[in-house]
């Protein structure tokens, strides 16, 4: 955690250099002639995936963008080329853009079935952008783009090559009705289902009762927000750009009379989340826990830290009056805990942070965390556990590719002690997660090294986890900050700023989403419930601060489907659990702006 200003930065500019990755096409857009960037991997996050170079590898200085980014040097009568034939449409206008460094540094296409066009540079000492336009034959389907540069010049960098112009085309009719429709879970409040895929479909339409509720990619969604002890009949039809197939034959289900799991049950439907500074000073000031504002329902400590990134040992050690004049007693902070409690508030520790890197490597470092974790709840009598690793603390092995299966240690060992300390406290022991997009919603497109490597090992490293524990979840909240465009389910990217990215990244976790582009791999929804949307509280926070403005907007959208912007929804969810934002600290800093957003909306 960057404790002078925000928490979360490690991963802020991970996935900027994703731009230049081109919509999955097995998800793409039935829109058969929009502008896209169709090139491949053209910020280089994926190594040299889709790219053939004669001599050239990745480096992670310098780069453009992102993490990664190309260096090549020509030697004798080698220019180091690295190329890549993408397909394009006939009788089309594209623009090819990149930025490079180094001396004579060449960008171009060719077989464009026209003219072939190239620009370059002489001499680049820092990042400079070169952009040529052409436009392909009547007949051309297929063009190569290149960077390359001169004989015995010396290494030049490029990163952040895109070439945009008309995708792919359209379906000419509509797909066949889905067969295979069955109930894969079932609770008071909802229903999973699942079935099989069908040829040419782009997306799936649910329906409950004859009423269309939900619209999906991929093979399963859940049906929240039914009543408890009620029979409900659902169908599923197809989609694509020619239109809706016949929906499927029905299946019933009748919800249980139970109150369901993850200890949200005793949470107001609508609840305010946010990080109280309790280890540390910045800028924001220190903040008694007596003092925090009745309007905060669940107040995550931050941080427990651990005693070495591979102990497993974690220590709450609370700020010094050194660091943090005017800090309470630990009695005091003992008995403002059990105040806040008995006005239904809930107080958990947080573990991690930017700083607080957690690596379960071994079965001793989880049992480590789950020993010392007990510790701090039961010395401060806490509710629970908010899961906030960042950084490196989970990554996945090279062969593990199936978020359902994981086998890398840090996953499996992270799984099995949230797990053991869910099992110990009981049903009103209250889970939430932090991530980042990168670890979540980056995971439509990536997933670990992918299946060619090359890939950075991080990317959707938390969907295991997640998985695992969605029947023991209480909240997740993404952090929707300090993040790089992610691509949302509309197969376009999505930047901070704004209510869309907020909407989108949303939309992903209630509406489930092929992992890696694999529509038989499917991270199911989870309960609207279970979902709040993180954000900084103000421009001090966090990168991605929005307006209370755009607050509103995107509560609106996703609650009740007004008020909307460019991204279309798969569906309304007015049980949304509610927003967490990193931090009290800074809200009060900021007189409350968040706060205040949120009980004006949800009061």
């Amino acid at each position: 955690m960057d404790r002078a200003r925000r928490p979360r930065s490690v991963l802020a500019a991970l996935t900027a250099a994703l731009l230049a990755v081109p919509a999955l096409t097995a998800l793409s857009s039935p829109a058969g002639a929009a502008d896209a960037d169709v090139a491949v991997n053209g910020g280089f996050e994926s190594g040299l995936t889709g790219w053939t170079c004669t001599a050239g590898t990745t480096v992670d200085s310098p780069v453009h963008s992102g993490r990664s980014a190309l260096q090549a040097t020509p030697a004798g009568s080698d220019n180091a080329q690295c190329a890549q034939t993408v397909t394009v449409q006939p009788d089309a206008q594209y623009t090819l853009s990149g930025y490079v460094r180094g001396s004579y540094v060449y960008l171009g296409a060719n077989g464009t079935g026209t003219t072939d066009v190239s620009t370059w540079t002489q001499s680049a000492p820092d990042w400079q952008k070169l952009t040529t336009t052409f436009r392909t034959g009547p007949a051309t389907t297929k063009v190569t783009v290149y960077t390359h540069g001169w004989y015995g010049t010396g290494a030049y960098q490029a990163d952040d090559i895109t070439l945009v112009g008309p995708g792919g085309s359209g379906t000419g009719q509509p797909p066949a009705a889905p067969t295979g429709l069955k109930t894969t879970s079932v609770t008071s409040s909802s229903v999973g289902l699942s079935w099989s895929a069908v040829t040419g479909a782009t997306s799936y339409a649910l329906y409950r009762d004859g009423t269309r509720v939900q619209s999906v990619i991929g093979t399963s969604a859940t049906v929240s927000g039914l009543a408890a002890s009620t029979a409900y009949g659902f169908q599923v039809s197809a989609v694509n750009a020619a239109g809706e197939s016949a929906k499927s034959a029905a299946v019933t289900a009748t919800t249980s009379a139970g109150t369901g799991g993850g200890g949200s049950s005793d949470l107001p439907a609508h609840a305010l989340v946010g990080y109280l500074h309790a280890s540390f000073a910045n800028g924001a000031g220190y903040t008694r826990l007596a003092d925090v504002p009745d309007s905060w329902d669940v107040i995550d400590l931050a941080f427990g830290e651990p005693t070495s990134v591979t102990s497993g040992d974690i220590r709450f050690n609370r700020c010094p009056v050194t660091e943090c004049p005017g800090v309470e007693s630990d009695a005091d902070f003992k008995a403002a805990i059990k105040a806040k409690q008995a006005a239904g508030k809930k107080v958990l520790i947080s573990i991690g942070g930017q700083n607080g890197q957690v690596q379960l490597t071994t079965t001793a470092a989880r049992d480590a965390f789950v020993t010392s974790v007990s510790k701090i709840i039961d010395t401060w009598g806490l509710d629970g556990l908010d899961v906030d690793f960042e950084g490196h603390s989970l990554s996945l092995n090279a062969n593990d590719t199936d978020f359902k299966n994981p086998t890398t240690p840090v996953v499996v060992n992270l799984i099995s002690a949230l797990k053991t300390l869910k099992a110990k406290y009981g049903a009103k022991f209250v889970l939430t997660m932090a991530p980042e997009t990168f670890f979540v919603q980056n995971g439509y497109q990536f997933y670990g090294t992918g299946k060619w490597g090359g890939q950075d090992p991080r990317c959707g490293a938390y969907l295991p986890v997640i998985h695992a524990l969605r029947d023991d979840l209480t909240l997740l909240h993404v952090q929707d900050y300090n993040s790089g465009p992610i691509m949302g389910l509309d197969n376009q990217y999505h930047s901070m700023g704004g209510a869309d990215f907020h909407i989108a990244m949303t939309d992903m976790l209630l509406t489930g989403f092929p992992v890696a582009g694999d529509p038989n791999n499917v991270f199911p929804p989870l309960r609207p419930d279970q979902v709040a949307i993180g954000m900084p509280a103000t421009t001090n926070a966090g990168n991605g601060y929005v307006s209370p403005a755009e607050v509103t907007k995107t509560l609106d959208c996703l609650t009740k489907k007004t008020n909307c912007g460019s991204y279309a929804t798969h569906g309304t969810w007015p049980a949304l659990r509610g927003l967490m934002t990193w931090s009290i600290n800074w809200d009060r800093f900021a007189n409350g702006e968040f706060q205040k957003t949120f009980d004006g909306y949800f009061g």
